[in-house]
């Protein structure tokens, strides 16, 4: 067989295989994802949560999402958070956001109120931090769980 064709060849196959993609657009390549997004949360023992937020990527891949979290503890208390900013680590593709990350959290607020905490999914993370208002104190622990918002 000819040289450069067997170079070609084999050049053709090591680019179908991903080798010649740039690094964002391998399945492989970490990829840095930051979300954004408004939560407001009611507690009486039980704790609730309801949000949306958009999903953002380097890539420039982006996803609307709705935010859940549901837990119990020693938690009381009622607030919002506004333009609350989180970013991802461990992600390979946007999909990789979605689904339940577990939570625990210690919390005070009294009028202005702030919030930092870090949640893990598997292998992925994600440390949230926002500042809002409203009145709350607890401990509490659950989950926190994104999924795809329906257009």
């Amino acid at each position: 067989m000819n040289p450069i064709r067997t170079t070609a060849a084999t050049l053709l196959l090591v680019c179908a295989a991903g080798a010649c993609l740039p690094r964002e657009a391998r399945a492989d390549a970490e990829l840095d994802c930051k979300l954004r997004f408004d939560l407001t949360t009611w507690s009486a023992l039980y704790k609730h949560a309801e949000g949306r937020g958009t999903v953002t990527c380097e890539n420039g891949q982006s996803m609307p999402v709705v935010l859940q979290a549901k837990g119990g503890g020693l938690t009381v208390g009622k607030s919002h958070i506004d333009n609350g900013h989180g970013r991802f680590s461990d992600v390979h593709r946007i999909d990789d956001v979605l689904g339940d990350y577990a939570q625990a959290e210690a919390h005070a607020g009294l009028v202005k109120s702030g919030a930092a905490q870090v949640l893990t999914k598997g292998t992925v993370s994600l440390a949230l931090a926002g500042d809002g208002e409203g009145v709350n104190l607890g401990v509490d622990v659950g989950k926190l769980t994104i999924a795809r918002a329906k257009h």
